[in-house]
This record gives C-alpha cells, sequence and structure tokens, in this order.
C-alpha cells in the first residue's frame, strides 16, 4: 500500500505546522530591527530583545485573546527612560494648592466630596490607567487581528485550507501582541504629556483626583504666570473631574459603554489589507516603513458608517457636556485667582490640540480622545446657571434621561424652561402639531344645547 501524502496525514498537526513556521521566521529568517520599525517600535538593543520574546510567547500561548500585560509592560519600558523627579517642595506646594482648591469648589457646587488629589509618577499614571486604554482599544485590536486571519484565509490555497482554520488562534496571537505593544508604546509618551487624571476627558481613573506633578514643571514659566496660581486652577479642575464622576455613578459607565459601542462598529479595509500584503516582500520585510505606515497611519480604517457617526456625535456631546461643566465650575471657584482667564485659555488651547501621543491613539485607535463643541458646552452650562443656579443646574447629572442633548446645547432654552418648572417657548415642530390640533377640532362635529350634533 502506498504511503498517504503529507498533506494527508491524519496524524498531522496543521496549528504546530503553522507554529514551527512562525518560530523559524521568528527564528532567524526576519530582522527584528525591520519589525521593530514595522511596529512603530524604537530599535533599540532591550527592546529589540523583548519584542522577540513576546512574538515568541504569543507562539505559545494556548488561549485565545490578547496579553494586554504586554502593553503595560511597553508603557513601563517607555516611561522607564525618563521618569523625571520631584522634590518634597513641589509636592507640598501641590496638595496646598489642592486643599485650597477644594475649599473653593465646596462654594461654586454641591457635587462630590473628594477633597485629595493623589500625586502620581509617570509609570504609575500609565499603570493605572491601562485597564481603561485597553477596554477601549480591545474591540479595534479584535478587529485587525481577524482581518488579518481572513485576509490568510482567502488568499490561501485549498490544500492550505486546514493549516489556517487550525491556526487562526495563533495568528490572532501575534497580531494581537504587536497591537498591544503599539498601544504600550502609546500610553507610555502619553504619560510624559498629561497633567491630571480628567486631561484628556475620558474617565481614566475611577473616582480619584490625582495629578502629575513631574509633567507640571515648566509650565507656569512656559505662560509667565506664578505656579501657586497655575497649580490652584489645575487642582480645582481635577477635583471638579473626579466630584462629577463621584456623584453621578452612572456616568462612567455610559461613557465607556459609548466608546465600545462606536469602536465595535470599526471594520478594517481588507482591499488596503489586501493590497499592502501584496506590495510587502513578507520573506524579509526589506520595506517595513510600509507596514509601519499602514498600522500607525489609521489607513486600515475604513471612512465611518453612518451608525458610527451618530455613535460618535452623542459621545462626543457627552464629553463636551462633562468638560464644559468642569470649566463653568472651575471658573466659579477659581474667581480670586487674577490670572484665571490667562491659565483657563491656555489649557483650552492645549486641550483643543493635543500632544503627539494624543495623534498617535487616534490613527491607531480611530478615536479622538478630545471633545469638540467645547467651548458651545462651557457656554450652554454658563447660560443655565446664571438662569437657575448652581443646585438646579448640578441636578442634571442625577440621572442619564436628564443629561441634556446637542440640541440642547445649541439653544438652552428649553432646558432653563424646564429646571425653572415653566412651560418651555414652543419650537417649530410644537407649533406645527399645535396648528394640526387645532385643525382636527374644528372639523369635529359641534353639539347644540339640546345634544344633538350639528
Amino acid at each position: 500500500m502506498a504511503d498517504q501524502p503529507p498533506d494527508q496525514d491524519p496524524d498531522r498537526d496543521p496549528e504546530q505546522e503553522l507554529r514551527d513556521m512562525l518560530q523559524q521566521l521568528l527564528g532567524g529568517q526576519i530582522d527584528p530591527q525591520q519589525l521593530a520599525g514595522a511596529a512603530g517600535i524604537p530599535a533599540d538593543p532591550a527592546l529589540l530583545q523583548q519584542l522577540m520574546a513576546q512574538l515568541q510567547s504569543a507562539l505559545q500561548r494556548t488561549g485565545d485573546g490578547i496579553d494586554w500585560n504586554v502593553a503595560r509592560q511597553q508603557a513601563v519600558q517607555v516611561v522607564s527612560r525618563d521618569p523625571g523627579s520631584v522634590s518634597s517642595e513641589e509636592r507640598e506646594a501641590m496638595q496646598q494648592a489642592a486643599r485650597l482648591a477644594a475649599t473653593w469648589l465646596d462654594v461654586a457646587t454641591g457635587i462630590g466630596t473628594i477633597s485629595e488629589i493623589t500625586l502620581l509618577s509617570r509609570q504609575q499614571w500609565a499603570e493605572a490607567t491601562m485597564p481603561v486604554w485597553q477596554e477601549m482599544s480591545e474591540p479595534v485590536a479584535s478587529s485587525i487581528a481577524d482581518a488579518l486571519t481572513d485576509a490568510m484565509r482567502q488568499q490561501a490555497p485549498e490544500e492550505a485550507q486546514d493549516m489556517i482554520a487550525g491556526a487562526g488562534r495563533l495568528l490572532r496571537n501575534v497580531g494581537g501582541t504587536l497591537f498591544a505593544m503599539q498601544l504600550g508604546q502609546v500610553v507610555g509618551r502619553l504619560a510624559s504629556e498629561v497633567l491630571s487624571g480628567g486631561d484628556v476627558g475620558f474617565p481614566l481613573l475611577d473616582e480619584q483626583a490625582a495629578m502629575l506633578p513631574v509633567n507640571l514643571q515648566g509650565l507656569p514659566a512656559s505662560l509667565e504666570i506664578p505656579a501657586d496660581q497655575v497649580h490652584i486652577w489645575l487642582a480645582t479642575r481635577e477635583l471638579a473631574h473626579a466630584r462629577l464622576f463621584h456623584h453621578a455613578k452612572w456616568l462612567r459607565l455610559h461613557v465607556l459603554s459609548s466608546v465600545r459601542e462606536y469602536a465595535e462598529g470599526i471594520r478594517i479595509d481588507m482591499e488596503r489589507l489586501e493590497e499592502l500584503a501584496s506590495d510587502l516582500d513578507m520573506s524579509n520585510l526589506q520595506d517595513p516603513e510600509q507596514l509601519r505606515e499602514a498600522l500607525t497611519s489609521g489607513s486600515l480604517i475604513p471612512p465611518k458608517t453612518e451608525e458610527q457617526l451618530q455613535s460618535l456625535a452623542r459621545l462626543e456631546t457627552t464629553l463636551a457636556l462633562i468638560e464644559g461643566w468642569v470649566d463653568c465650575v472651575t471658573a466659579e471657584a477659581t474667581s480670586r485667582l487674577p490670572r484665571r482667564d490667562a491659565i483657563a485659555e491656555a489649557v483650552r488651547r492645549r486641550r483643543a490640540t493635543g500632544g503627539p501621543a494624543e495623534r498617535a491613539f487616534g490613527t491607531l485607535v480611530g478615536l479622538e480622545i478630545r471633545p469638540r463643541r467645547l467651548r458651545e458646552a462651557s457656554a450652554f452650562w454658563r447660560q443655565v446657571t446664571d438662569a437657575v443656579g448652581a443646585e438646579r443646574r448640578d441636578s442634571l447629572w442625577d440621572h442619564p434621561d436628564l443629561l441634556p442633548t446637542a440640541e440642547d446645547v445649541d439653544d438652552p432654552a428649553r432646558v432653563i424652561a424646564a429646571l425653572q418648572g415653566g412651560a418651555p417657548e414652543p419650537d417649530d415642530v410644537d407649533r406645527a402639531l399645535e396648528d394640526l390640533l387645532a385643525d382636527d377640532r374644528d372639523d369635529r362635529p359641534h353639539e347644540r344645547e339640546d345634544g344633538t350634533a350639528d
């Protein structure tokens, strides 16, 4: 009896075959420096060694999913290059600013009771916020890994389909590891940019006020404003942000659920992926710049669908309302600061433009982390405060159904009327409905005094 062809050997393990093949590639046929360049990782010998070890580990993992511990390790590696240092005098100055800010904030709003600010190092901030970055990134990472598997399955010949089907987990593990490493690089760089826990708008820390003193060094001098004023203003703003999320227990889940709803709609551009695969020489990755550009520019993520645009608009409105309320309350609480307006404008410009790491996260995940319409939302809260006072204004955070809409931001009159207990001024839709009902009443038969109809 003739021997069976190798591709029909019932004892062969397709998954093991692909694992062996990938291990051979990682064992020497791919230049680690080129692979690091493709993944957007600096060509540092220690990082290159870590890259190869983590990819080898991904091949050996039995679970199906992304090892997010890789992202944490990468972030720690980045911040360890420049951890910075803060003197005890600088820490004490920040704590004094926080104590004064808490006192002033008690007058501006009755929301929340948080009065302590935790001073974090860059590494502590990166590690504390990583779970939220992971939650925001996971849907995109999963889409990329699944797309890579699907693309290989579509292009593989018939005789290789069994191998591809049995090794999908391995491909997802390797692709997920590369994505997690990129995310860690971004979060590590963000740790050297942010000033506080609420600096990027998203609820990165669970009901905790935090600041990064090392990143505040040099900021007062660059603004030409006394350091104590800058510290008090920033501490007031951070405490207001933390108090809001502490008061509105539903708000954090609401924001993160909206992010996930948007991110789960992201799909990878398969045609672009196939074009990239055909252009690259995958045998030796001589031109990794193409792959790096595709992964970090967001070009693999196709234009947003109508559903995504609607989801994104709702998310942006919520973020703008949060930031706008914080700005409004901070302005009230810091009215005694001579340079309050100058500090607020400088920080507003900084938030509007963001830094390099923020832009990198936006291209990696397809989600900007800065709220739009911030000025409109701030103006909305000021008008509401002037009309009904702080207590009624803050009652809008008591339940998600009370949260103002984008239309309310454009025209606060309806919200103000509702808070005042009066009937809102009718809009065009209300007037059209009233006219329709009036016409309907006119068409009905009218009763005479004896009870008979006309």
